[in-house]
C-alpha cells in the first residue's frame, strides 16, 4: 500500500485527511511546521507528501527545498485551497508532482496518491491549463501582482494570520516572535499597500486567495 505523510499547519484538517484516506493508503506520519515535515520526511521516507502551500515559515515551498537536499527523488503533491496560477506554477517549479485542491473526495485524492506514486502528474482539472500554459512556453505566462511581490516572506505569513482573525499575541506564538515584531510587519504591510486597518487588510488577502 502506497505510504503517505501528510503536510498542514491545521490539525483538524490532518485528522480529517487521515479520516478519508483510511484503507485507502497507509498514512505513516503527519507534521504541521516546515522543520517537522522535513525531519519526518526524511526519518519515514513516504512515498508520498500531501503538502499544504501556505504554511508558516515559508511554506510548502520550503519543505520542498529543505527536503529536495536529503532526499532529492522525493515525490510531493500539493493539496490547497488556493487555486491561484501563481501558486500553481510556483510549487510544481519547485518540484511537485501534482496539484489539487482541498474540495477532491477522500477516494479521488487516494488515486491522486497512487497515481504521484506510479510517477504520474495529477493535477484539478481547471489547475492543468495554468501548467500546460506555463510550461510549454519555458515560461510562465502568469500576471504578477505588484502589490503581493512588494511583501516579503514573513509578511505574508503575517498578514494570512491576520485574515484568519488571528490577535497578534497569538500571531507571534505561532511564528516564534515578538508581538512588537508582529505589530511592525503589519505596519509595514499597511504602508506597502496603502491599507489602514486589520479589516481591509483581510478583505485584500481574502479577494488574492491568499487565506487556507
Amino acid at each position: 500500500m502506497t505510504t503517505v505523510v501528510i503536510v498542514d499547519d491545521h490539525s483538524l484538517f490532518r485528522a480529517g485527511v487521515r479520516a478519508e484516506l483510511d484503507g485507502l493508503v497507509d498514512v505513516i506520519g503527519d507534521a504541521s511546521t516546515v522543520e517537522e515535515a522535513v525531519a519526518c520526511v526524511v526519518a519515514l521516507e513516504p512515498d508520498v507528501v500531501l503538502l499544504d502551500v501556505h504554511m508558516p515559515g515559508g511554506g510548502g515551498l520550503e519543505v520542498l527545498r529543505q527536503v529536495a537536499e536529503k532526499r532529492p527523488a522525493q515525490r510531493f503533491l500539493a493539496l490547497s485551497v488556493s487555486d491561484a496560477p501563481e501558486d500553481v506554477i510556483a510549487i510544481i517549479r519547485a518540484g511537485a508532482r501534482g496539484y489539487v485542491t482541498k474540495t477532491i473526495s477522500g477516494e479521488e485524492l487516494a488515486d491522486a496518491v497512487r497515481r504521484i506514486s506510479d510517477g504520474d502528474a495529477v493535477f484539478s482539472p481547471r489547475l492543468a491549463g495554468f501548467v500546460l500554459d506555463a510550461f510549454a512556453a519555458g515560461s510562465a505566462p502568469v500576471e504578477v501582482d505588484d502589490e503581493l511581490e512588494q511583501l516579503t516572506t514573513r509578511e505574508r505569513e503575517v498578514l494570512r494570520h491576520i485574515a484568519r482573525g488571528y490577535l497578534y499575541k497569538e500571531i507571534a506564538a505561532r511564528l516564534n516572535i515578538s508581538t512588537k515584531t508582529v505589530e511592525a510587519h503589519v505596519s509595514a504591510v499597511l504602508r506597502k499597500l496603502q491599507l489602514s486597518s486589520r479589516h481591509e487588510l483581510s478583505r485584500w488577502a481574502v479577494q488574492r486567495r491568499l487565506v487556507d
